[in-house]
């Protein structure tokens, strides 16, 4: 069995996160184990006090006491994450944790070292969402892919799927949207072997968070 740690970080989402926590939980994938790993971002309305009430949905919380982003909140859900693999679950409804059996049947089958959920490759839904940030993402894919000599289509997915063993968490020395880049950074030179899948998309707009 693989043990599949998925962390998820949460702030002010007091009207999602039992739901996505619910839908994770609902997920069960052939010789995969879950560890749900939830940090509580100092949230200033119902989310923390939900969380309390809803044990059952996660295996271990942590509660910061000072808002630091979601790198922050990502970084302590790595050091202590006990899984072979890594998982990032938005606390939103944007990404459907039913994707989690396409994101590890490379894993299963080829033992690859990561897989990066793609909203851009064939993707079965995708909410229609603002061009800005459509064109800021692959500009910034590019030059990832450019450095890297990777094809990565959609680096900034929530759904990004390694090996624990290929990153060290104390050495991150981002905190905010740039993190993800730097890991990536630090897994690909890493790896020998990487896949990325389509995966389904419900954007929010501004108004709904």
């Amino acid at each position: 069995m693989i043990k599949l740690s998925i962390i998820v970080p949460a702030y002010n989402e007091e009207e999602t996160i039992i739901e996505i926590l619910n839908k994770v939980s609902e997920v069960e994938i052939e010789g995969v184990n879950k560890e749900v790993i939830v940090i509580d971002d100092c949230s200033t309305d119902n989310t923390l006090s939900l969380l309390k009430k809803n044990t059952n949905l996660y295996d271990e919380l942590i509660i910061s006491k000072v808002n630091g982003g979601k790198g922050a909140s990502v970084k302590k859900g790595l050091l202590k994450a006990k899984g072979e693999y890594i998982l990032f679950q938005d606390a939103d409804l944007e990404y459907d944790p039913k994707d989690y059996v396409k994101l590890m049947e490379p894993i299963l089958r080829f033992n690859a070292d990561l897989v990066m959920g793609s909203r851009l490759v064939a993707s079965q839904l995708t909410r229609v969402y603002y061009f800005w940030h459509k064109v800021g993402n692959k500009l910034i894919t590019l030059i990832f892919n450019i450095m890297n000599n990777t094809t990565f289509t959609d680096i900034y997915s929530c759904y990004l799927v390694f090996k624990s063993e290929l990153i060290e968490p104390n050495k991150l020395s981002t905190s905010g949207w740039e993190q993800q880049a730097e890991i990536l950074s630090n897994i690909v030179p890493k790896s020998k072997l990487f896949y990325e899948v389509p995966v389904n998309y419900y954007g929010r707009t501004y108004d709904e968070g």
